[in-house]
Order: structure tokens, then C-alpha cells, then sequence
């Protein structure tokens, strides 16, 4: 067990190839992190591995890193995959894949997420054409393997990313259903924050040997952190929150619900402060432009629910604050995680009223963490001071206009769609529709304009009913004019729609 990082200084010494330092260096990545350090060389080596380290410390290329270099110069099968990466959320399926994509591609290897709320189409699509890392949550992927659009045969690294958080998100079943599936005889990588519990048991079961690489203690809190309890009258709790979400900077705020993230959005909203909210009720791509919007700066806060937590990756987080107390140590840390990553510093508040107090402390000191308690009220100067506190401009902000659905299917009216050739949709090489003949239209419609001869004059088709004549009329009964009404004989569905002479009116 390795409780601090070696002597190696470089990746490069690390023992990775020459194309994925170059591409580390191109994203300015020149030196490793500690859990790095400890954990690439048995890695790249085939060890199995057991990681534990803080919120933030690097973990991700800690087991990405010798996973690209382990399955690099083989191309993967249609539907094959040769390495497989589970995740417990969506969001962090999209940090891991933005993380290890591009550094993917100057090994030549592709990589794809396989997440619910994410067309299963595409994602079968991209399966076929062949995907060499694989990274997933397990109810989605259980899905494709039921359909037979994918197999594990072949993964030769599994790794699983914040395998506490899966266990308690009630995932141990399908998780251990997906590593039955894979050969016995393939490398495998854990990380977690905690390795007690069903982790414990995932590890007995199917890790070999592991070499097990703890930077820090599991409720070591990071030196770069602060911590701050806030005492708030129930009355002035709104009020506080406003002028905490004022602040320059960015500022990630957690609540428990999902109807009380979009509650506390609109009312920040109403007091001129623009939040962008994130839960898992919101479709991916509501959740994906939140995000964007968020690492742009267009939004300087985020509220979110703590099932998003473990997927937010934003730098510059200076503030994290728990307008709800977290439920345990575990979701404190990795909501406070969101903040003072990679040796940045950064501030955690949490705000309780006063019959929370003694709980909160408690959950606080089984989570290695000492805060600072304080009184607080709106426009407090120790408000100001730690957290940056301003009043909000009181001007409501509006709405975001709801994005246009795609239309989809014919155009409204009946007309059809051109493609890029020019020709409308259903038509063939010469203009006409398809089947045109089969159904038993006349073989002069010609450029789309049925009922038309070539020299434009008018012609109409005439509707035989059933025991009709040829001539139009049935056997004993009056002709195609006295059916019309005293029209023309023979008029059907193409009527003459050119003005007729006054005369005629």
C-alpha cells in the first residue's frame, strides 16, 4: 500500500508512450499528480489496482492514462469493445469522456459514452462501426448487451470509477452482472472514496491480488479548503442565499430536491440573479447547455441536486455551498469536492438553522472536517468576508426561451421536403412520385403538377365507384354530371382551380 507519491517526476518517466506525453503536453498537462504517480506504473505493468484518493486529485488520468497505453495498436471488433470504463452518472461519463477522447486520438483509438437520456440509435451506430474504450453506466449498457448490440467478450481493462457512489445508488447488481461477462483473465481498476461495504465485496470478488495505492485518508479534508458552518434564521435563510449568490465568481449551490433546485432558481431568478439548474430530471441536453453555460461564465451559479455532483468537473469553483445540509460525510465531501481541485483554493458554507446544528457537526466531524461556525444574516460583514456576499440587483431576470423542437416528418400542408439534389422528397429521377404508376395515376402528371398535360391544358381524372361503367355512370342510374351536381361529368379529385370568364361565374 503507498501512502505518497515516488521520486518519479514526468510522465514520461512514468512509462507512458511518447504520443500520449506529447498530447498530455499540448493540453499543458506537464506534471503528474501524486495518486498518478502512484498508481500508472502498476498499472502499465497489468496489475490490478485499487485507488483511493480526494475529490479532484487526478483520478481520472490516474486509471485513463495506462488504459490507453495497455489497449493501443489493436483495432477493436464491431460491437467489442476492448475496454470498458463504468461510471455511476451521466455527468461523469461526459468528464471522463472529455478528459480521455482527445488523448484517445494520438493513439488512434476511439472512445464512446453509452449513457441513458442519449440516443440509444447512435450510440448502437457508433457500437457497429467499432469502439475501442467504452465508457458507460450500467443500466444503459445492460440494455445494449439484451439487445445483442454489444459484447464484453473482449474488454481486456475494466475499470470502475466511483464504485462507493454506484453501491449506493444501488447498482451493485447490474455492476457485478456486467463483470461476470468479462474474461476472468483482463486487468481490473477500482477507484473510490471509500473501500468498505459492497465495494469491499466488489474487490473480494473480482479484483486479483490489487496493489492499493491511498494518497490520503478517506476523510482527509483538503488543506486548500475552507469549511463554514452558517447559523440562519429560517425567516432570513432566502435572503442570505440571494446575496451569497451575487457574489463574482463562480458558485455551485446544493439542495436536496429536484423540485427544490428549480424552486430556488426562480427565485433567484425574481431577485435579478441568473442560476443555471442541474438535476436528474432535466434531459441531457437541458443538463449538457446548463454545464456549458456554466464553464463559459455565462452563468455564475449552479444548483444542483447530489446526484450531479460527482459529475461536475468546472475549474475556478471558488464557492460551494449546501443550502441543504448534506445527508451524510460521504455526499459532503464530494459536494465540497467540487471546489480547491488540483491545489486551488476554495471556500465551503453550509447554512442550517438552529436545530440542525449539533446533526451537521457530527456528519461534519465523520468527514475529517473542523468549520468554522458563525451567526449570519443578510448584509452581515462575516458574511461579506468569507463568502463575498453582495445584495443582487433586484431587476427579475428573464426566462430563456424554451429551444425549438426539430420538425420532423412532411412540412404542414402536405408538402414535401427537398433533398439536397433538389428533387422533393418521394420523387423520382424524373419528378414524379413514387408509385405513381402502382396507384394508377395518369402518366402524364409531369414536374408534380397533377391532373396536367404536358401542354398544360386540364384534365380530369374520374372516380369509378364500385360497379360503375367505363363511361362513369352505374347501370341504371344517372351519369358522373348528376352526381356533381349538375357539374361536369367525370370531375374527381383534381378539380380545375384556374378563374373561369365572368361569363361563366
Amino acid at each position: 500500500m503507498t501512502d505518497g507519491p515516488s521520486t518519479l517526476s514526468t510522465f514520461a518517466e512514468l512509462g507512458l508512450p511518447t504520443p500520449l506525453v506529447s498530447a498530455l503536453e499540448r493540453r499543458g498537462i506537464t506534471a503528474p499528480f501524486p495518486i498518478q504517480v502512484a498508481c500508472i506504473p502498476d498499472a502499465i505493468a497489468g496489475r490490478d489496482v485499487l485507488g483511493r484518493g480526494q475529490t479532484g486529485s487526478g483520478k481520472t488520468l490516474a486509471f485513463g492514462l495506462p488504459l490507453l497505453a495497455g489497449i493501443a495498436g489493436v483495432q477493436a471488433a464491431p460491437t467489442r469493445p476492448r475496454a470498458l470504463i463504468l461510471v455511476p452518472t451521466r455527468e461523469l461519463a461526459m468528464q471522463v469522456q472529455d478528459a480521455l477522447g482527445p488523448l484517445g486520438r494520438s493513439l488512434g483509438l476511439h472512445t464512446k459514452i453509452v449513457v441513458g437520456g442519449m440516443s440509444m440509435t447512435k450510440q448502437i451506430q457508433a457500437l457497429r462501426r467499432g469502439v475501442d474504450v467504452l465508457v458507460a453506466t450500467p443500466g444503459r449498457l445492460t440494455d445494449l448487451i439484451e439487445r445483442g448490440e454489444c459484447s464484453l467478450a473482449d474488454v481486456r481493462i475494466t475499470v470502475l470509477d466511483e464504485a462507493d457512489h454506484m453501491c449506493d445508488l444501488g447498482f451493485l447488481p447490474a455492476v457485478s452482472k456486467l463483470l461476470d461477462q468479462i474474461p476472468s483473465d483482463g486487468q481490473r481498476l477500482l477507484f473510490s472514496a471509500t473501500l468498505d461495504g459492497d465495494v469491499d465485496k466488489l474487490v473480494r470478488r473480482y479484483l486479483h491480488d490489487p496493489v492499493t495505492h491511498s494518497i490520503a485518508p478517506a476523510a482527509a479534508p483538503v488543506e486548500t479548503m475552507d469549511h463554514h458552518l452558517f447559523i440562519v434564521d429560517r425567516a432570513d435563510k432566502q435572503n442570505v442565499i440571494a446575496e451569497v449568490a451575487g457574489r463574482e465568481g463562480r458558485t455551485i449551490m446544493f439542495v436536496r430536491t429536484k423540485h427544490g433546485v428549480d424552486a430556488l432558481a426562480k427565485k433567484l431568478a425574481r431577485v435579478g440573479v441568473r442560476a443555471g439548474a442541474l438535476h436528474g430530471g432535466k434531459t441531457q441536453s437541458a443538463r449538457t447547455r446548463t454545464l456549458a453555460e456554466f464553464r463559459e461564465g455565462k452563468v455564475g451559479v449552479l444548483i444542483a441536486t447530489d446526484v450531479a455532483a460527482r459529475g461536475i468537473h468546472v475549474d475556478d469553483v471558488s464557492l460551494v455551498v449546501h443550502v441543504d445540509p448534506a445527508a451524510d460525510h460521504k455526499d459532503y465531501l464530494h459536494r465540497a469536492g467540487r471546489t480547491a481541485r488540483a491545489g486551488e483554493r476554495g471556500t465551503v458554507a453550509t447554512l442550517v438553522a438552529h436545530n440542525e446544528v449539533r446533526n451537521t457537526e457530527r456528519m461534519m466531524r465523520r468527514a475529517g472536517v473542523r468549520a468554522l461556525r458563525s451567526k449570519v444574516a443578510a448584509g452581515d460583514e462575516a458574511l461579506v468576508r468569507i463568502t463575498g456576499a453582495q445584495p443582487p440587483s433586484g431587476i427579475p431576470v428573464p426566462p430563456d426561451p424554451e429551444p425549438r423542437p426539430q420538425r420532423r416528418g412532411p412540412r404542414p400542408g402536405g408538402r414535401r421536403d427537398r433533398r439536397p439534389g433538389g428533387r422533393f422528397e418521394g420523387r423520382g429521377q424524373d419528378g414524379r412520385l413514387d408509385g405513381e404508376y402502382r396507384a394508377g395515376r395518369s402518366a402524364d402528371h409531369r414536374d408534380g403538377r397533377p391532373g396536367e398535360h404536358r401542354e398544360g391544358r386540364p384534365e380530369h381524372r374520374q372516380r369509378r365507384e364500385p360497379g360503375a361503367t367505363p363511361g362513369g355512370a352505374r347501370p341504371g342510374g344517372r351519369g358522373g354530371a348528376a352526381r356533381h351536381g349538375g357539374g361536369r361529368a367525370g370531375a374527381g379529385r383534381y378539380e380545375d382551380r384556374r378563374p373561369r370568364p365572368e361569363a361563366a361565374r
